[in-house]
């Protein structure tokens, strides 16, 4: 079993704050209100990001990181991976049905 549970995919920047356009691939999406914490896969190395901020838009969720300060910073992980823990993830009794149908 994998240690990691894929979240979401940076795929651009959004506004010039260093804010991230994240295209979420879990299934619940309310669930980034709750994450404290998630991890990057750069692809050379694992980094643990602090989210300050969520927001939603469109089918995207706008996500702040306190180590995240400039729009370079975002677009250098393009396409990268956020990932959470096996004990982060959302379990189907905690999910709202509505968001799976």
């Amino acid at each position: 079993m994998e240690k990691y549970l894929r979240v979401g995919v940076i795929s651009s920047s959004h506004g010039v704050r260093g804010e991230a356009k994240v295209f979420p691939t879990t299934d619940d999406v309310q669930r980034f209100k709750k994450l404290k914490t998630c991890i990057l896969d750069t692809g050379r190395e694992y980094k643990e990001l602090h989210i300050e901020s969520v927001k939603f838009f469109k089918q995207m969720v706008i996500l702040k990181f306190k180590e995240i300060t400039s729009i370079d910073e975002v677009m250098q992980y393009k396409g990268k991976d956020l990932l959470v823990t096996r004990d982060q993830a959302v379990s189907w009794k905690r999910m709202n049905i509505s968001s799976v149908i």
